[in-house]
């Protein structure tokens, strides 16, 4: 009997995937789940998938190789999507993917199978990392193949099956939660007019009930990379567990967007994503500190197209690694000290410092100082303005406006 290895998250579609599978293309199912931080949604999926049919289940702890080799890359980076969405989920699929791919060829299996639907981003994601890892193999995404159109006949599938999934149609939201962030997407959420309900939030508390005082937490950073939170050193997944705690607390990390999908049309997602937010802006807040005028702009244009890659699922490509050169030795000197203050939502710095700072109080003090002439900036206006004032002078000569 033919090998499928199905991306399984034990949720609403791919719990009906694996019977699909059996039922249309007669493959023996292997399903394949990648720890990345579900914590609790994780321990009932290996008694799930052999009940629903799968004929074994791998469960891969994955959590550090995520952060090392994902978070930290886009972290350092600088890359947001869209000025705001901090790519939890676009980052997470090409890790999955590459396990997928992994489990596929020591199984010598046929074809790989993901649950994402022919209307999102994540199609392009898994498809994209299976097509630059292993080639050969066959991809099948259900979505693009079955009658079922809606989350509605989903569960109707899954319940005709006795198959039990954790949605139900009074709550049809379709989530997607790892150590980074979770999303929210569909049902009411669809209509961008509508403000997220509060019971929409699983992680952070609502700013309105966060605590009436600031919490202010320091990071450690060496060459980019987070270290330390509060003066303890901790590993890079408790680092990022530590952050999660502080902030969902305070309130800090909800983003409602509409953004732009690779496939054409926008959507609206909710996100929750506390200890990110409190590292993309402590990071940002020491390059403020340690990098040039002109590294620092630079990077903000290469941090887009950063971005605009990890959402669109190109993480392996050369292009993703020669940026990844570029930015690794803008972080050589990203070392220091922020303090951030967390209060209710907000997440603003207050303080950093750093062995390579660039900021030389003596000369941009406003008090006396011995070390700046300011007859010199008369010099460089006139330089830096010569072509103004050729131009200016060119039309009052020729009545050009």
């Amino acid at each position: 009997m033919k090998k499928v290895v199905l991306a399984y998250s034990g949720g609403l579609d791919t719990s009906i995937i694996i019977p699909w599978l059996k039922e249309n293309y007669g493959y023996e199912v292997i399903a394949v789940t990648a720890d990345i931080g579900q914590g609790d949604e994780l321990a009932p999926l290996e008694e799930k998938a052999i009940k629903t049919g799968a004929s074994k289940i791998y469960i891969a702890d994955l959590k550090e190789e995520f952060v090392t080799d994902f978070i930290y890359p886009v972290l350092k980076a600088g890359a947001v999507y869209e000025g705001k969405y901090l790519l939890g989920t676009s980052f997470a699929r090409p890790l999955i993917a590459k396990k997928l791919v992994e489990v596929a060829l020591a199984e010598g299996a046929d074809a790989v199978a993901h649950g994402a639907t022919g209307k999102g981003n994540d199609q392009v994601r898994f498809e994209l990392t299976v097509k630059a890892l292993a080639p050969h193999l066959k991809i099948i995404a259900p979505w693009r193949e079955w009658h079922i159109r809606s989350r509605e006949e989903a569960i109707d599938y899954a319940t005709e099956r006795g198959i039990p999934v954790p949605v139900a149609k009074s709550r049809p939201y379709s989530m997607d939660r790892n150590l980074w962030h979770l999303s929210h997407e569909g049902a009411d959420l669809e209509d961008p007019a509508n403000e997220a309900p509060e019971d929409v939030y699983m992680i952070i508390t609502p700013p309105e009930k966060a605590p009436d005082q600031p919490t202010y937490v320091t990071i450690d950073f060496e060459q980019g990379i987070p270290v330390r939170v509060d003066g303890a050193a901790l590993g890079p997944v408790q680092l990022i567990e530590r952050l999660n705690e502080i902030a969902a607390a305070n309130g800090v990390g909800i983003v409602d967007m509409v953004e732009n999908r690779l496939v054409g049309m926008k959507s609206r997602g909710v996100y929750e994503t506390p200890g990110g937010t409190v590292l993309v802006a402590a990071h940002r807040e020491l390059e403020y500190l340690t990098l040039d005028r002109q590294t620092m702009h630079f990077k903000e244009i290469i941090a887009s197209k950063y971005a605009e890659m990890v959402y669109d699922g190109v993480w392996y490509s050369p292009l993703r690694e020669a940026l990844d050169a570029f930015v690794n030795s803008t972080q050589r000197t990203v070392t220091g000290s922020v303090r951030m203050k967390l209060y209710k939502g907000n997440c603003t710095p207050a303080g950093a410092n750093s062995p390579y700072s660039l900021y030389n109080q003596e000369f941009a003090t406003f008090g006396a100082e011995e070390v700046y002439n300011q007859k010199d900036a008369e010099g460089f206006i006139n330089l830096f303005g010569l072509p103004l004032k050729v131009r200016a002078l060119m039309a009052q000569k020729t009545g050009l406006r």
